[in-house]
């Protein structure tokens, strides 16, 4: 298909082929039609016309068949970006929406620039995205813009940015300019968590988005605004109604409770009920007369509200303005509460706030974004899917709302198409243009069968899964670990920010995995629980599979707590399913996680070295050897493979192959740090101190090694003690091996890990006693996973006003720096879990390091047990982890493979340095704990021997506990 471009036409010329022998069929057909008519003159976008000159493909919804293959043109940012945000303070929409024409307009006409983006968000979104004005005035704005200007003149840019302010301030706007990466994606931070606004009805929202002319929105968002008075309005004088019942109720309670005092009530229900008399009157007379002048209807009005009032104004306008105000809790509540005050009240008083949180949930609203540079309106209105009356009235809402764009010279739909909802607003001649035209490509109705056709379009195909009916259908929830699960995924609003963030979401490998997509899935197995619970057919082993499938397809990194518009933390969610698994007794595990949560549990020395000897030395051996035998095999452990989807039952063959995929790796020290400084007694507490550079009046600090930085990389712990004696701070550490039980908990053992939190604290309460003498105010960390969990310890109840800090961060504080040594150049790779807190983890490791570091994004694949436990997904997550670290390294040296040192990858986890050590033949990268190396550089080669000898010769303290 071509395209041929002429001033007042277009020309597209049609061949078709045969689809086995690739030859033409028939002539071309060529199709000529008027440029404009492709939309509706004076609109950004319009996609009603289906049928479209019979143009094939375009705009039919895969209605006339696939699409194999395309060609994009892709356009070049220009380098110089200016992002604008501007926050509208003035209530009047006709003041303030216009500021979107000028700006258009003006940008349109500035050759110099371009406009690339230009966002508007309602005052409902506003809130529900909890926006933090930029402006110092004190309140919320009632409307936000946000735009991005473009250039190849950083000075034009710069004064056309300035001049959008100016503009913008002429209309009650406050204006603010980013310009660098980072202060430009918070100013854009707010746009991506719009889904928030169906938060309240756990995601559940109708969304219809319009095309209004530009010159026109001010009078759409007033008509929007109109439609959200009368909601507001019909939802209070519900809500007088419930509230009458319940004076009734509490009437016949009360007085016939206390007889005595029964006439001092009667006056008190009898004044209740005049003062809701009184009010639902005002409400009903201005709901029924909202067109109506003011003056004509002044008995409506309060007496704050009559000095506001404008020569002309009708009760909308002055509505709309707010200068007329309808308010539940200046009229309803407040009189009612003083009415009934006291503590013999109480109950009452509680009963009518019950009431106005029921009523209130039901209410209707409708809120807009859009896309402000065309005029595409999303207008949303979130709706309870257990409320059917709810979901009725929306629906003669969209009737509004569809005859309002229409009425203001625009169109149904934008860049969100027809579909099933919207089919029954098209006009019928388009219906039925593109019903011959289907007929015509596509008489067998193979394509996309039933879309857009008159007789199987309409609303009752819609079907969107609701957690909210599933937790109101089913009374078992209220009780059992279902329901928490439920209750944690409930507000989701599968608008997918969680996926680009999601470490098992590996597009090339699986794409079934994103948080939202699990979530999808466990309110589909819970309904399948409660289904069998009710009906008493006993629980299918198959639900529990299935959950054991969503369960294992998670690091629990967190990664999607900070994209999530409400705030969902699947990490948390995967936790809870583990633990409902294991409550059952059907969680699936490896024996390589059994063994590795037996290594972190034991707490006996002499357990600890025969198990470590056992796993560690003699397992990494073993696997290197298996990994070593298998390479000889061709194609086995291609790291060029793309690997396997892991939808449904583990593999076995999958799991053993990517199981030696990568070698472990060798030089794991011979020893954990507590045996090496001979500290493994778990009777007393060891305090490292130089007495060089120490007294009694030294600074002190509390080191939690962590298991990873004390039995496995034990040289990290080394470091770590060696880096505090050299700067003369006096080292607490606990007695004994200690877990932090972090990775119990993940694991799904809940119990295990709050048992191991408590004993921990209760220790440490009493190390705190007994070394009242040491002003202990850090708590240094160098695990991640450890600092996350140690930050639920309260610290600052056992060591009052301490800190908890990542070693690293405590060094940066010290001043330690590295001399910038050429020929080496720096990755960092940050963990899931990353220790560092207080300070930017790049700009600590830059420091540290003297030089500039380049941040290697992507999960490594380890992540603690996930390597062992499902080497088959952590295959995945490598593999794309590989490609990143191979697309790092030639960003640095122009090759794909760093050679002889030239490129060196730090972290700041114990369980990420194993896991990137695995990566050392496909990438040539050397890997080390940043402390680690700070310790090689500045305190010398032999920097163990040396720390080692001087510890052992007077540097340790032994305190009996």
């Amino acid at each position: 298909m071509g395209k041929i471009h002429e001033p007042e036409k277009v020309t597209f010329r049609v061949t078709r082929q045969d689809a086995k022998k690739k030859t033409p069929i028939g002539e071309a057909q060529v199709l000529i039609f008027a440029g404009k008519s492709l939309r509706k003159e004076g609109l950004g976008k319009d996609v009603t016309d289906k049928f479209l000159g019979g143009l094939p493909g375009v705009q039919k919804e895969g209605c006339d068949g696939l699409i194999t293959s395309a060609v994009f043109v892709l356009h070049r940012m220009p380098p110089c970006i200016r992002t604008v945000c501007l926050e509208f303070y003035g209530t009047d929409l006709h003041e303030s929406v216009p500021a979107i024409v000028e700006i258009k307009n003006y940008l349109d006409k500035n050759p110099d620039v371009l406009l690339s983006g230009l966002e508007h968000l309602d005052e409902r979104y506003i809130k529900a995205v909890k926006y933090s004005p930029k402006a110092s005035r004190g309140g919320m704005p009632k409307m936000l813009l946000v735009a991005d200007i473009v250039g190849h003149d950083d000075k034009q840019v710069a004064a056309a940015a300035s001049h959008v302010v100016h503009l913008a301030n002429a209309r009650h706007a406050e204006g603010f300019i980013a310009v660098s990466e980072e202060a430009r994606k918070k100013f854009w931070a707010e746009r991506a968590r719009t889904a928030a606004i169906a938060a309240h009805t756990n995601a559940f929202k109708i969304n219809e988005d319009v095309v209004i002319p530009l010159h026109r929105l001010a009078e759409y968002s007033e008509g929007i605004e109109r439609i959200n008075i009368e909601q507001s309005i019909f939802n209070k004088l519900k809500m007088l109604d419930g509230i009458e019942e319940c004076l009734q109720q509490s009437r016949k309670q009360f007085v016939d409770m206390d007889a005595e005092s029964g006439h001092i009530l009667e006056a008190r229900f009898d004044n209740a009920q005049e003062t809701v008399a009184s009010v639902r009157e005002r409400w009903r007379g201005l709901l029924e007369s909202l067109d109506d002048a003011v003056t004509q209807h002044q008995s409506l009005l309060r007496s704050a509200e009559q000095n506001k009032i404008r020569a002309g104004d009708t009760l909308i306008s002055a509505l709309l303005r707010r200068d007329i105000r309808v308010s539940y809790r200046g009229e309803i509540e407040k009189p009612l509460k003083q009415i009934f005050s006291g503590h013999d009240m109480i109950a009452i008083q509680s009963k009518l706030d019950a009431v106005h949180a029921e009523i209130l949930s039901s209410r209707l609203f409708v809120a807009l974004h859009m896309h402000a540079g065309d005029g595409n309106v999303h207008t949303n209105i979130p709706v309870n899917s257990n409320d059917y009356t709810m979901m009725q009235q929306a629906e003669r809402i969209v009737d509004r709302i569809m005859q309002l764009a229409v009425e203001l010279g625009g169109v149904i739909s934008g860049e969100h198409g027809i579909g099933i909802t919207k089919f029954q607003y098209l006009e019928p001649q388009a219906i039925e243009a593109f019903a011959r035209y289907k007929q015509q490509v596509d008489p067998q109705q193979r394509f996309n069968r039933g879309k857009l056709q008159a007789q199987t379009g309409g609303i009752e195909r819609a079907y969107t899964p609701s957690l909210r009916l599933l937790k109101q259908e089913a009374i078992i929830l209220e009780e059992s670990e279902l329901g928490e699960l439920n209750d944690m995924v409930a507000h989701c609003l599968r608008c997918g920010k969680c996926k680009p963030k999601c470490t098992t979401h590996v597009p090339s490998a699986n794409l079934l995995y994103s948080p939202r997509n699990k979530i999808l899935a466990s309110g589909l197995i819970t309904e399948a629980f409660l289904y069998e619970e009710q009906t008493r057919r006993g629980i299918s082993v198959r639900h529990f599979e299935e959950m054991n499938d969503l369960a294992d397809h998670c690091t629990i990194c967190h990664r999607c707590l900070a994209p999530c518009p409400v705030d969902i933390d699947f990490g948390d969610v995967t936790i809870r399913m583990r633990h409902i698994l294991k409550m059952y007794g059907k969680r699936r595990s490896h024996i390589g996680t059994r063994m590795s949560m037996a290594f972190l549990n034991v707490t006996k020395p002499n357990t600890i070295k025969f198990m470590r000897a056992g796993l560690i030395q003699a397992g990494y051996a073993g696997q290197r050897f298996a990994h070593a035998a298998l390479k000889w095999l061709p194609g086995v452990l291609s790291n060029t493979r793309r690997p396997a989807s892991t939808t449904g039952k583990p593999v076995v063959r999958e799991q053993i192959v990517q199981f030696f995929s990568k070698p472990m790796p060798a030089g794991v020290p011979m020893q954990t740090l507590r045996a090496t400084l001979g500290v493994e007694d778990s009777k007393t507490i060891p305090i490292l101190r130089n007495p060089a550079k120490t007294d009694t009046h030294s600074e002190a600090v509390f080191y939690f090694p962590g298991c990873g930085s004390e039995r496995l990389f034990s040289e990290i712990g080394q470091a770590t003690l060696a880096w505090l004696y050299e700067l003369g701070i006096q080292t607490v550490l606990p007695p004994g091996y200690l877990c932090c039980g972090y990775p119990q908990t993940a694991s799904g053992d809940i119990e295990k890990g709050r048992k191991i939190t408590t004993a921990n604290r209760v220790l440490f309460h009493r190390m705190a006693n007994t070394l009242n003498y040491l002003d202990i105010k850090t708590v240094v960390v160098s695990c991640g996973t450890c600092m996350d969990q140690l930050m639920q310890y309260q610290f600052e109840q056992i060591f009052p006003g301490c800190r908890l800090l990542d070693i690293h961060e405590y060094l940066l504080e010290k001043g330690v720096k590295m001399e910038d040594e050429n020929g080496v150049q720096y990755l960092y790779h940050e963990p899931c879990h990353s220790p560092m807190k207080q300070y930017n983890p790049l700009k600590v490791a830059s420091t540290l390091v003297g030089r500039d570091v380049k941040l290697s994004d992507r999960c490594c694949g380890e992540a603690g047990t996930f390597a062992i436990s499902r080497p088959d997904v952590a295959a995945q997550v490598k593999f794309r982890k590989l490609h990143e670290l191979q697309k790092d390294i030639h960003q640095l040296t122009g090759q794909d493979k760093a050679v002889q040192g030239n490129v060196k990858m730090l972290t700041s986890c114990p369980a990420c340095q194993q896991g990137l050590k695995r990566y050392a033949e496909d990438s040539g990268l050397a890997v080390d704990y940043i402390v680690v190396e700070l310790a090689r550089h500045k305190l010398g080669a032999d920097w163990q021997q040396q720390f080692t000898a001087a510890v052992k010769n007077g540097g340790i303290e032994k305190v009996l506990l």
